[in-house]
């Protein structure tokens, strides 16, 4: 069997070597850092018809009481320019119910969610290392984010009676010290509030970020690969 198949490779003038990568279901295209991204929403489809888990799912429809402020689809932001198209945050899937799980956690206490950003393409990540100057407060793309698999979330808690942020050390991207969740010259309030935020997300499989209080990523990030797609495109593949 296996020289009729060599045969047939040789008469059609297709190598051995390439049969794998011409017809490997699934298989991802790497970019030029050698890194394996979904770019396009059929192989990303594909990738949920055999594990559902790898589903992007909008928050705000999915967490009840979310509430969104995504400063990347406007100027406010380290950039200073809008990097989205539409006001959307994404997920994958565990990553969404962890979020329900937490956002249940809140709301005896009068409190809940508010999401900044969730999955980031990877041509924003490459956007953001080339204009931002401290490159401690973004992702190499030669490394890829956890914003780009999925997995990474940022987000503050608010009242539920007022929508009002509880105060934190800085605002949301402060690219200074202060912004570290272990900084330690903040008020008791601010401290209380923080350590909330921590709190409740770890006890749900997330973990702070060393460097920004307001970034969480999910425990089981590894098993999901760096994605390229625009939410637009995202929301046309459901149609």
């Amino acid at each position: 069997m296996r020289k009729h198949l060599l045969l047939l490779l040789f008469l059609f003038g297709v190598t051995a070597e390439a049969w794998p990568q011409a017809t490997a279901p699934g298989s991802i295209p790497k970019n030029r850092y050698g890194l394996p991204v979904v770019t396009t929403v059929a192989l990303y489809r594909q990738q949920v018809a055999q594990d559902p888990s790898h589903e992007l799912v909008e928050l705000q429809s999915y967490v009840p009481g979310l509430v969104l402020d995504i400063k990347y689809a406007t100027a406010d932001n380290l950039v200073g320019e809008p990097v989205y198209k539409i006001a959307a945050a994404y997920a994958r899937k565990p990553v969404a119910d962890a979020l329900q799980k937490v956002q249940a956690d809140l709301k005896p206490l009068g409190l809940g969610l508010k999401i900044y950003d969730g999955y980031r393409p990877y041509h924003v990540t490459e956007h953001f290392f080339r204009k931002v100057k401290e490159k401690a407060y973004v992702a190499n793309p030669k490394d890829g984010s956890r914003h780009n698999r999925g997995c990474a979330v940022d987000l503050t808690i608010v009242r539920l009676s007022d929508g009002k942020e509880l105060e934190m050390p800085t605002p949301y991207d402060a690219t200074v010290v202060q912004s570290h969740p272990d900084y330690p010259h903040v008020s008791a309030q601010v401290k209380k509030n923080r350590t909330l935020l921590i709190t409740v997300m770890e006890r749900h499989g997330f973990t702070v970020f060393h460097n920004e209080w307001w970034h969480y990523d999910f425990k089981d990030w590894r098993r999901f690969p760096l994605m390229d797609i625009p939410f637009e495109k995202l929301q046309e593949g459901k149609k």
